[in-house]
């Protein structure tokens, strides 16, 4: 590492003002913070001086995120064995061969991580060279979650235009990294949604398939969508050996997920555990419409994933203790109800998320607003 130091040292001066590269200043620097620790410290002002940094935070988050994404690869492979008949069950996984399983999801799911990366951050850093700022590392997690949430079969070109859409109009437009109203990933897979419906609607589209007849097989989201017993257990769903997104089958993983994130202090637990009470609650209300148990609801789709890893996003989410309460219940709530009322879209984690994205200042207002007229009404107890 000393090497690769100096020769960033020796370099450095050609990227600086006056410099031969000085326009690639931005883009230097973002390699720079990337491999090594900023030298830079604040000496005066307001701060919160802590040696945890933003890219720090966001490596944190894709550390997280690598179990339910390795799983996910490997049950892309298992879903197409399935489908085809290479594999009749679990017992068949072992004759089959585990690493052929992975290798197979992981050529399908590799693809769309590289076209993510390389739209999202061109973009980012074609954005740092206009405006002439450093380069934000917020995009290292968005880049990962949004083909995590895609279907595996989802046409590249759209995984790029969708990623574009999330980057350009979900974050730039508004400033950049911790400016952004909407989670980006999840703002790019809304509008993959509404643009591409038949793209990530059906049955076809969440098994992977080189063949030319696509497969078909109905997610757990879609029996309940059509009045269907689920023919998935709740092991099937905690283990995540079900069709689905790439990185939101597997309970499993996405709790070894929370638990990284919660012990590091990233995520916050108020929020992460009032999405699984309001979804909790309003799932055991909703059990005599949708035929389907609360805790079916929870394991079911991305529900999981969106309140370990979208719901808690520190940016887009509420800011008060109390608001994060209020925001998380509201998520898991409206989830389960848009799940239940509306049997042509049967995830409504997406639409819930984004829809109290809208609405978290709102909720930090009337928190903020609540405090401050019961210190009002206290000190004037005491002045009387």
């Amino acid at each position: 590492m000393n090497f690769l130091r100096n020769f960033l040292d020796k370099q450095k001066p050609k990227f600086e003002k006056g410099g031969k590269l000085s326009k690639l200043h931005s883009v230097f620097t973002g390699f720079e913070s990337f491999l090594f620790v900023p030298n830079e410290t604040t000496s005066g002002g307001a701060h919160i001086r802590d040696a945890v940094d933003l890219k720090r935070t966001m490596i944190v988050v894709v550390l997280a995120l690598v179990p339910a994404l390795l799983f996910g690869m490997y049950n892309v492979g298992y879903q197409n064995a399935l489908a085809t008949g290479s594999i009749e069950s679990l017992s068949g996984l072992f004759c089959n061969g585990l690493f052929e399983l992975f290798f197979y999801g992981l050529c399908k799911v590799l693809p769309m991580i590289v076209v993510s990366y390389v739209v999202g951050l061109g973009i980012e850093f074609a954005v740092a060279q206009i405006k002439g700022h450093e380069i934000n590392e917020g995009f290292l997690v968005s880049g990962l979650l949004i083909p995590m949430i895609m279907p595996v079969e989802a046409p590249l070109w759209m995984v790029g235009l969708s990623t574009a859409f999330a980057v350009i109009i979900g974050k730039e437009i508004f400033g950049g990294t911790g400016m952004n109203i909407w989670n980006p990933a999840l703002l790019a897979r809304a509008f993959f949604f509404f643009s591409y419906p038949s793209q990530i609607s059906g049955d076809k589209v969440w098994i992977a398939s080189d063949t030319v007849d696509a497969i078909s097989k109905a997610t757990p989201l879609s029996e309940m969508a059509q009045g269907q017993p689920l023919t998935y257990s709740v092991a099937d769903l905690f283990w995540g050996f079900v069709p689905g997104s790439v990185g939101e089958t597997s309970a499993f993983c996405i709790l070894i997920g929370a638990v990284i994130l919660l012990l590091t202090n990233v995520a916050s637990w108020r929020t992460m555990l009032s999405v699984f009470a309001g979804g909790f609650l309003m799932a055991w209300a909703f059990e005599s419409v949708s035929q389907v148990s609360a805790l079916h609801q929870l394991l079911m789709g991305g529900f999981m994933f969106g309140a370990v890893f979208m719901a808690t996003d520190p940016v887009t989410s509420a800011q008060t203790n109390t608001g994060k309460i209020i925001y998380g219940l509201l998520i898991g709530a409206m989830a389960i109800i848009i799940r239940c009322i509306n049997p042509g879209y049967p995830e409504g984690m997406m639409l819930a998320i984004l829809l109290m994205n809208t609405f978290a200042p709102l909720i930090d207002w009337f928190v903020v607003q609540s405090n401050i007229k019961r210190r009002l009404k206290r000190a004037k107890a005491i002045a009387h």
